[in-house]
């Protein structure tokens, strides 16, 4: 991955799926409702100023949300935050930067 550029499509690893958990109340409080699964399942990321990962969420049934999640360098402290959310999304849409 080049820097600024994004990456391919990737399975989501347990990594990821760390990240998502993180941010999970974070999601739930911007959709304004819980999600009992909350499963990352592919993602792409983008090398910034820290790293920015776009990620396709299986929160139930056919249903889908795609977070953008922004993990600061370690060297400022390496905090994750969530940037920005689209719902409702399904198992075909694509990930794309937003």
């Amino acid at each position: 991955m080049m820097c600024g550029g994004i990456g391919d499509v990737l399975v989501a690893n347990e990594k990821v799926q760390k990240i998502c958990d993180k941010v999970k109340p974070h999601a739930e409080k911007k959709a304004g409702k819980t999600y009992d699964v909350f499963t990352a399942k592919t993602y792409k990321s983008q090398a910034v100023a820290g790293t920015n990962y776009f990620i396709k969420v299986h929160v139930g049934g056919d249903d889908y949300v795609h977070l953008r999640v922004f993990e600061i360098l370690p060297c400022y402290g390496g905090d994750i935050e969530l940037s920005d959310m689209q719902h409702p999304k399904t198992l075909k849409d694509d990930i794309e930067h937003f």
